[in-house]
């Protein structure tokens, strides 16, 4: 490890410490080292990062090995310099959040070493002043007394948002005597249960099925929001905002907006004009000494160069509106004064004289024995004459015999019960699950820990050696991080999916119409009800702790006659629906009979190559996906033909499902065959195969009119002579000349969007050979053969826990903020989508972007190119030699291009609603946020 000090020159600064060299994992033994040290000098360690996938490594690096250490990190906002869109509201509120525990941290001695991590870009943005937040908490206990309109002062105040159903931080719900807030910072929302102004219950809920869950004592509030609107921050915020920008006519939107107390989108860029001064995060901090990533001074300083390019395009085109009239600036959207760069965000000169100070930096000297990286098994796994676990098992042996404890990280649980199932079944013995270091020192010296980290590389130190997941099976194409799990069993099972004069279904009193909420007082308690009416006007009210008795009507035709309360009517449609089911119950048994006794192949493959090949999955697999999978290779190891229907949204995982599958059944000698709609999803499919079977010894091959008619005759020949084991094509693959030696499986992506011949053609191939159907929008007869038990299906329905949702703006088409959305995704290392109606439309497009964003990369695609020059073209975009691209909804299917998150749609009403939605699917499939803006024609 080598650690610059100030005896080491360190880029531009001579004296700020640089942890360089050392492996993931080490690095942050080296910083809690670093912190301890400090602690009786009553400091704090400020690590500043390069970005958030440092961060993200060091905090789960830190909470391992560094169990004694309290750790912070503050976010960065999730939008650029002088964006028009607000940052994410979950990183506002997780912001103010750590702020007030900073101000904790600074009236407490220091008792335990601490940790606060930066980005470079969190490091550069100023932040609330102390005095705003010094008072703002509000703590919350059980037994306390709570007036109930103290509280929601202080939550409108502090920027908490009054909804129907708290899902999200920062939200809070009323319900008579029952409050459901989500605080700031916080995991989990929790619910008050009040009797008066007495609060007789404090419990967490799930957000996503709103059941209370386990009973706490306390907890406290901070704000949810950097500032906030009342009477004093609004008149300062006036009196700056005409000081700074002169007379402000009615055509300001974000000054009309803020004088009524209102939010405005985008408001955060002048954060500075509601309060008297802003401070640095550093400021918050009584005593602290700083430490960096290697090259993020340099980032630094680019970023404040970044800051002043941004500050003055906006400068020159508000210079430029001031001929125009205040009207036609504000009809299209351009008003935007921005406010100098030194009023937000740290200046050269303050990073300089103030921030980087030689006093501000730990004392340089040894900091730990130098650490290698782990061995990796690259060797082992190319070659098929050598063993891999017994190399590991070899190497193991040799560790230990120089003193070191062992452990071996996987990326998930998942992955951690895979490894343990691969060595033990190799004969390793004395396996043990470790949850932090101090688990892992306590083994002895024959065992070996198994730990959850996710570590690209593990490491060799002077006490430990670490070996990673990816040491031992090979890459992982992404790094995941925890955050909440999502269920997906929330159907129709709250309040807030009825609305007023929806037509439901009581299971007692049958069909009624929805009216609303009342609160009706009974035996002294009050109670929220579900006010149900039905045939002349009677009423029925349902308490909402009991709506699971109610489902929604399956039409909302006006013309429905409703149910009479307690009459007859809806007890006899009872009756004659179960006969009807008895029925048809019936008809399903002797049909799954009947499949039962059909004869088909049984397809496995040995648990551990099956499992060492999903361990190279690069995600954690969700508990839907994980039943689908087990469903397919159970349905294949049957012995009876498998025809089951994979539902799930776009990006859900339904491609892994069948990774699975054609792995079982390649590995057991049968052959497989995957049928895709488009070319350029077939060559997405051959790329994620051919990367996931790289090590299998297996040949996979692609028909469609992307290879030349020699390369497919070729393929043709050799799928007929058993040459070829799995093969990936559109409708060439059901030709008639198309002949297979040994075809075990076939799996159909977007059965939908294949024609009635090819169907047919489907049909004469499925006769006892497996089929397994992918899509996010079954249509209807398929479907309804899989809801009656025709074919089997699984469904998955929770998105991947790393997901964030896309951001999705609907607005007339605006220059500055296209500028903006490309160069946000552009400066975080991403691409961009921008989808045109109309193949006439791509040049004038292309034109305009050129000359709005010189500084990005720009390719054009449609499907009226030779076959060779899209080829060409998209694989040029996928392998990232441009940034941007330009294409007709040619993308709408199933592409999946992790790096691109930035999707623009031009003239978005010449789209239909389905086509939209497909469209906005080909962004956000990896764990950054998406963005995604639908653009019309101004004044439309």
């Amino acid at each position: 490890m080598e650690t610059i000090t100030a005896s080491q020159p360190s880029e531009a600064s001579p004296s700020l410490p640089v942890i360089y060299g050392a492996p993931e994992g080490q690095d942050a033994r080296i910083l809690a080292d670093k912190a301890r040290k400090l602690m009786p000098q009553d400091k704090v360690l400020v690590h500043i990062a390069l970005d958030d996938t440092r961060i993200s490594v060091l905090k789960e690096c830190l909470s391992f090995f560094a169990t004694d250490v309290e750790v912070l990190s503050l976010p960065a906002w999730d939008c650029l310099p002088y964006d028009r869109v607000s940052p994410n509201s979950e990183i506002v509120a997780e912001r103010a959040s750590v702020l007030c525990e900073l101000l904790r941290w600074s009236r407490e001695k220091v008792r335990r070493p601490k940790i606060l991590l930066l980005t470079v870009n969190a490091a550069l943005q100023k932040v609330t002043p102390r005095s705003a937040l010094a008072d703002a908490g509000f703590s919350v206990s059980k037994g306390g007394r709570l007036k109930q309109d103290e509280l929601f002062s202080y939550l409108s105040s502090n920027g908490y948002i009054r909804t129907e159903t708290v899902r999200e931080p920062g939200e809070f719900a009323v319900r008579g005597g029952i409050i459901d807030l989500f605080p700031a910072g916080h995991e989990q929302p929790v619910r008050l249960d009040l009797f008066g102004d007495e609060i007789e219950s404090i419990k967490h809920f799930d957000p996503m099925d709103q059941r209370s869950q386990n009973s706490i004592d306390h907890f406290s509030l901070t704000p949810a929001t950097e500032f906030f609107l009342n009477d004093k921050t609004v008149s300062r915020f006036r009196s700056e905002y005409r000081e700074f920008f002169g007379t402000v006519g009615g055509a300001d939107p974000l000054y009309a907006a803020v004088s009524e107390h209102r939010r405005y989108n985008g408001m955060d860029h002048w954060m500075p004009l509601f309060f008297e001064e802003m401070q640095t995060v550093f400021d918050y901090l009584d005593g602290y000494e700083l430490t960096q990533d290697h090259h993020s001074l340099q980032a630094q300083y680019e970023r404040i160069d970044q800051i002043k390019d941004f500050y003055l395009t906006r400068k020159n085109l508000d210079e430029a509106n001031k001929g125009k009239s205040a009207k036609d600036i504000a009809g299209k959207g351009l008003v935007y004064h921005p406010l100098p760069p030194e009023c937000l965000y740290i200046t050269e000169t303050l990073l300089d004289g103030e921030i980087l100070s030689p006093f501000k930096s730990p004392e340089g000297g040894k900091d730990s024995e130098n650490a290698t990286k782990a061995k990796n098994f690259i060797e082992e796994r190319s070659n098929p004459e050598m063993d891999l676990l017994k190399s590991l098992a070899e190497y193991i042996s040799h560790l230990r015999s120089n003193n070191l404890k062992v452990f071996i990280s996987a990326y998930s649980e998942g992955s951690r019960g895979r490894l343990r199932a691969m060595m033990e079944q190799s004969g390793f013995a004395n396996l043990k699950d470790c949850k932090n270091i101090k688990d892992c020192k306590a083994l002895s010296t024959r065992e070996t820990g198994l730990i959850i980290l996710g570590l690209e590389n593990g490491f060799v130190a002077h006490d430990i050696a670490v070996i990673s997941e990816q040491d031992i099976l090979g890459d992982r194409l992404t790094r995941t991080t925890k955050t909440r799990k999502r269920k997906s069993d929330n159907f129709v099972r709250e309040v807030s999916s009825l609305q007023e004069g929806d037509l439901v279904i009581h299971s007692e009193h049958g069909l009624g119409r929805f009216t609303g909420l009342e609160t009706l007082e009974a035996a002294g308690l009050k109670h929220d009800c579900a006010k149900l009416v039905y045939e002349g006007g009677d009423k029925l009210f349902v308490p909402i702790e009991n709506i699971e008795v109610l489902s929604k009507y399956g039409s909302d035709d006006e013309a429905v006659s409703l149910d009479k309360l307690g009459g007859a009517g809806w007890q006899s449609r009872k009756a004659r629906v179960k006969k009807d089911l008895l029925r048809i119950a019936e008809h399903l048994m002797k049909i799954a009979a009947a499949r039962e006794l059909k004869k088909g192949e049984s397809l496995s493959v040995d648990n551990e190559i099956y499992n060492r090949f999903a361990a190279t999955f690069p995600y954690a697999e969700t508990d839907d996906q994980n039943k689908a999978i087990a469903d397919v290779v159970e349905d294949m190891a049957s012995g009876r033909p498998m025809d089951r229907l994979v539902c799930g949204d776009v990006g859900f995982g339904k491609t892994e499902v069948a990774l699975r599958a054609a792995y079982v059944a390649a590995m057991d000698g049968a052959q497989v065959a995957l049928i895709a709609p488009t070319t350029l999803l077939v060559r997405q499919h051959y790329m994620n195969f051919v990367e996931r079977f790289k090590n299998t010894g297996l040949k996979i091959a692609q028909l469609s009119r992307f290879v030349t008619p020699r390369a497919a005759k070729a393929t043709r020949d050799a799928m007929a002579k058993g040459e070829v084991n799995i093969v990936i094509g559109t409708h060439a693959l059901l030709a008639k000349d198309v002949k297979f030696d040994h075809l075990g499986l076939m799996i159909i992506d977007e059965e939908q969007r294949f024609g009635v011949k090819q169907k047919e053609r489907l049909k004469e191939l499925r006769e006892n050979v497996h089929i397994l159907t992918l899509t996010a929008t079954p249509i209807p007869r398929t479907l309804q053969m899989s809801l009656t038990g025709v074919k089997d299906m699984s469904i998955i329905a929770t998105p991947p826990v790393d997901r964030m949702a896309i951001r999705t703006f609907v607005l007339p088409f605006d220059p500055m903020v296209i500028r903006e959305a490309i160069l946000r995704e552009h400066y975080r290392g991403g691409q961009s989508f921008y989808v045109c109606p109309r193949i006439k439309d791509l040049e004038q497009v292309e034109e305009t972007l050129r000359e709005l964003v010189p500084e990005v990369s720009i390719v054009v695609a449609h499907g009226q190119m030779s076959s060779t020059e899209l080829e060409d073209k998209m694989n040029a975009f996928v392998d990232k030699e441009y940034d941007v691209l330009i294409a007709t909804n040619i993308i709408e299917s199933g592409l999946d291009i992790p790096t691109a998150n930035t999707m623009i749609v031009h003239r978005a009403e010449m789209f239909g609603l389905a086509q939209l939605y497909q469209i906005r699917g080909r962004i956000g499939r990896s764990k950054v946020r998406a963005y995604a803006y639908l653009t019309y024609e101004p004044n439309k």
